[in-house]
């Protein structure tokens, strides 16, 4: 009885050691707060499928030119002003997927870095340049935070193309941590780009997988020359991308991004995998205020590039927005403004919209 007790032992023991080295599958998920709602914390966290990599060194033939910002202005909302009150200004729509949320998860502590002042773009013969200005200095914040330039290639308010670049930063043009996304079966803005598919039900947030596949990763790919970052190294609060004009075409709509949160382009859109209740808000008079499960990150309107915009392009900047005319039969007096046709008013900083009126000669 002794030895039979001695081998069963012995076969518990050996069941136990083959169980702990068995594979086994893992889902990674974003960070949630425990207290985030049931539905949240089970979003799907795609894992796009990414290009073969390789531990060969890379060659690049075509650099970045050493430009300084430049091109058109665009604005977006600064919550500076109002961070000490631990809440922004304005800016947040929650249902277009425009996030005004340079805070911290709850506890509303504001991220200057994450909060995006002006963005630009402009050209050369080969690439094309995005400035992204912030209001505070340090892009290698602790936060870890990631910038990106979303493209629009067909303007119909789904994203097509990301460019998506993760720290550390420095002053020279690099491929390092630059990985450029594509969206192969256009799901990135749910079932509408101008609405937030998860509110149509607490119990099962937007099943699509968003970007789903990388095809540069820090240099390789098809072309090792296809997307770079670097911290302007004239002006610490810029950090400037920089892309071939392959990727993007020569007419397109495009915005800028800053994420210190989710950092998850498989989760785009981010509004599509929570109700409005389970992200929360910034504003401290909604109340879905303080913002939880979609936090520290900004994002912004779309620019119109290489073509005159209709004003009807889904997320459309302000400032591209065209001049209405004039009620039939009316004479404007001079001095006056033209109506515009703007996209989302009440959600984009007043300074924008003021800036879209025309004087009448």
């Amino acid at each position: 009885m002794k030895r039979i007790s001695f081998l069963s032992a012995i076969v518990i023991l050996i069941t136990a050691a083959l169980a702990c080295n068995l594979p086994s599958a893992v889902a990674t998920q974003p960070q949630i707060s425990s207290n985030t709602t049931a539905a949240a914390t089970t979003a799907p966290a795609s894992t796009p499928a990414s290009v073969a990599t390789s531990t060969l060194s890379i060659t690049h033939s075509m650099t970045p030119a050493d430009i300084n910002p430049t091109g058109a202005l665009v604005y977006d909302v600064d919550s500076s002003g109002t961070a000490s009150q631990h809440r922004a200004p304005y800016g947040d729509s929650y249902n277009i997927d425009l996030f005004e949320r340079p805070f911290t998860q709850k506890d509303m502590t504001y991220m200057p870095s994450v909060d995006i002042n002006t963005f630009q773009i402009t050209s050369d013969d080969n690439f094309y340049y995005v400035f992204i200005t912030l209001i505070g200095n340090n892009p290698n914040d602790p936060a870890n935070i990631d910038y990106g330039v979303e493209i629009d290639k067909d303007r119909d308010g789904f994203g097509d193309a990301l460019v998506w670049a993760q720290p550390p930063y420095n002053t020279t043009w690099t491929t390092d941590g630059v990985k450029v996304y594509t969206d192969t079966n256009h799901d990135t803005g749910g079932a509408s780009p101008e609405k937030s598919d998860a509110n149509a039900t607490t119990e099962a947030p937007y099943p699509g997988n968003g970007y789903d596949t990388v095809i540069f990763n820090s240099g390789q790919g098809s072309d090792p020359d296809l997307a770079w970052v670097r911290i302007d190294p004239k002006n610490p609060n810029v950090v400037d991308f920089a892309f071939k004009q392959s990727l993007a075409g020569p007419s397109f709509m495009w915005g800028v991004w800053a994420d210190a949160g989710l950092k998850n382009p498989g989760m785009f859109n981010y509004n599509d995998r929570f109700t409005f209740a389970q992200a929360g808000s910034p504003l401290d008079n909604n109340p879905n205020y303080p913002i939880n499960a979609i936090y520290a990150v900004d994002n912004t309107c779309r620019s119109a590039y290489g073509f005159k915009p209709t004003g009807l392009e889904p997320l459309l900047c302000p400032t591209n927005a065209p001049a209405a005319p004039a009620a039939p039969g009316a004479t404007p007096k001079p001095g006056a403004t033209l109506p515009v046709l703007r996209i989302n008013p009440c959600v984009i900083d007043p300074k924008l919209c003021q800036a879209t009126q025309v004087p009448v000669k």
